[in-house]
């Protein structure tokens, strides 16, 4: 069984995380990787549903996804979970519990400033943010704690989504979480 771990990708709506996710799982999969996606918008739907956007909802809601994403990674399975995720403590919280049970944690932080946020938002919550007219709105109205030392940072306003994959697969080769593609192949060049 191959070991698991849990990507951990936090941002800002808007800042690329669900696209970097669709750009990876086909990646880890050719390379044999059981993955499994853990959406936050998804959760919250299927999981975490009646839960509203205080701080200690938002916490009880990244708590079940680091919960399953811990079950699954000492399982053997690779963990994306997308999630705001906008309270350092609480994250710092989910990687001592998926550490504790053997798997790695590995944290990208997708950052974007918020011009590039503003401009991508197609439903223009940003902008009903900043006015006024949506509160306990993360990056405006609420507060998002940036990691202090993610693994992983990209840029999702300075980088190609192709550009951002390649530092996350490169940083999992380096923690010997994946195979290089031509170690898959026997080492054939």
């Amino acid at each position: 069984m191959s070991q698991g771990f849990t990507l951990w990708f936090t941002g800002l709506s808007g800042a690329g995380k669900t696209t970097l996710t669709e750009a990876l799982v086909p990646q880890l999969r050719e390379r044999g990787i059981k993955v499994e996606v853990l959406d936050g918008d998804e959760v919250r739907t299927n999981l975490s549903k009646g839960l509203g956007f205080s701080k200690e909802d938002r916490d009880t809601n990244i708590r079940r996804i680091g919960y399953v994403a811990r079950l699954l990674s000492r399982n053997g399975v690779g963990v994306i979970a997308a999630a705001i995720s906008p309270y350092r403590e609480i994250r710092d919280e989910v990687r001592a519990s998926v550490e504790g049970d053997g798997a790695k944690f590995v944290e990208v932080f997708v950052q974007a400033s918020l011009d590039t946020l503003v401009a991508r938002d197609v439903k223009g919550l940003y902008k009903k943010a900043i006015a006024g007219e949506i509160k306990q709105f993360t990056g405006v109205s609420d507060p998002y704690e940036e990691p202090h030392n993610p693994e992983v940072l990209v840029s999702s306003d300075t980088e190609t989504v192709a550009e951002s994959a390649a530092k996350i697969i490169a940083k999992l080769e380096e923690l010997h979480l994946i195979a290089p593609l031509s170690a898959r192949a026997g080492g054939a060049q």
